[in-house]
């Protein structure tokens, strides 16, 4: 590992951590993690699914909105990479989607598709704890190095650390609940991206950005300003006002 990489995998799992706090917001935690799990590992895209408090993996998080179709198509069809690595616990990586046909046929399918030639998908697990998974995608057929993988792995195990200790003292039940809240504030980002997106003549990958960018520019919550977007707040047509301005 180089030393610029290695300075850069350091400040990454600083600025994780360093969202461990009381107020911390889990929505944009994980798509920090998606977004730095793209820049650090030889992947093209990112996603987490989490189970809910019924024991069903849910989208939670995703680098474009590419993976979050996909992802979201996997949890459908209850088929796919991050099904296997939730339901054992064991990692699934380097896994060519021509050679897994008979595997996954209708993920790998999609998958396909949607441009990705290979996954990996590595457990959110602590100890006998498995709350989701992270998925990797890559364009090309390219496999993980061993380095990428531990990498990888470290990453996962931060979110799950992140997730799990959030309030520190909670029982399990109240951090099922946690969980749940997360993913359905999920849901109202993505009603959020959608109405921006058809107002802004945006990407949904675009859509997010803007919120994304807003959200932090502002000091607020993901969920907080995804909610003021669906209930017609004015802070959207200041986020499109920015959009619109030329980038310096």
């Amino acid at each position: 590992m180089s030393d610029g990489r290695e300075q850069r995998l350091a400040e990454v799992f600083v600025e994780l951590a360093d969202t461990l706090v009381e107020d911390f917001d889990v929505i944009d935690f994980l798509d920090t993690l998606t977004i730095r799990c793209v820049e650090l590992l030889a992947v093209d895209a990112a996603g987490v699914t989490l189970a809910d408090s019924h024991g069903r993996l849910r989208s939670a998080a995703a680098s474009m909105e590419r993976a979050r179709l996909l992802e979201l198509f996997e949890l459908q069809t209850d088929s796919g990479p991050c099904v296997d690595a939730y339901r054992s616990g064991v990692p699934v990586v380097n896994a060519n989607l021509r050679v897994n046909e008979k595997r996954w046929p209708r993920f790998s399918t999609a998958a396909r598709e949607a441009g990705f030639a290979s996954v990996h998908a590595l457990p959110l697990r602590l100890r006998g704890q498995v709350i989701g998974a992270l998925n990797l995608f890559c364009i090309n057929a390219s496999d993980l190095s061993e380095q990428d993988q531990r990498v990888g792995q470290a990453l996962a195990d931060v979110a799950t650390i992140g997730i799990l200790q959030h309030r520190g003292t909670q029982q399990a039940e109240n951090v099922t609940q946690q969980l749940q809240t997360a993913l359905n504030s999920r849901l109202i980002i993505e009603q959020a991206k959608g109405i921006l997106a058809e107002r802004g003549d945006l990407t949904m990958d675009d859509a997010f950005e803007a919120i994304r960018a807003h959200a932090r520019r502002t000091h607020q919550r993901l969920s907080d300003l995804a909610r003021a977007i669906t209930d017609h707040s004015s802070q959207t047509d200041q986020i499109l006002t920015n959009v619109a301005e030329p980038k310096p």
